[in-house]
């Protein structure tokens, strides 16, 4: 499986739900999950049994709402430019 990188842009590929999550803003507080398709930033990996990302997303202020911990097959990387072979 692909790892990612530091500060690559990804997207969750499912729910993540209102236990993985560290809200920011108090304002998110009723949520029950991110859904599919919410746009994050990695600003950590660990490396153990296998990679794990901390995954910060905000809002398109910048703002930050919430954190979590995701596995490689919880997010795909988003590519704003084409990679030629």
């Amino acid at each position: 499986m692909m790892n990612h990188k530091l500060l690559d842009t990804v997207a969750t590929l499912k729910p993540i739900s209102i236990n993985l999550l560290t809200l920011v803003e108090p304002e998110y507080q009723s949520i029950q999950n991110l859904s599919i398709g919410q746009v994050g930033t990695i600003v950590q990996i660990y490396e153990a049994d296998q990679f794990q990302y901390l995954v910060e997303f905000a809002d398109v202020q910048g703002r930050e709402y919430a954190m979590a911990i995701l596995r490689a097959d919880e997010i795909l990387a988003l590519h704003y430019e084409l990679t030629l072979a």
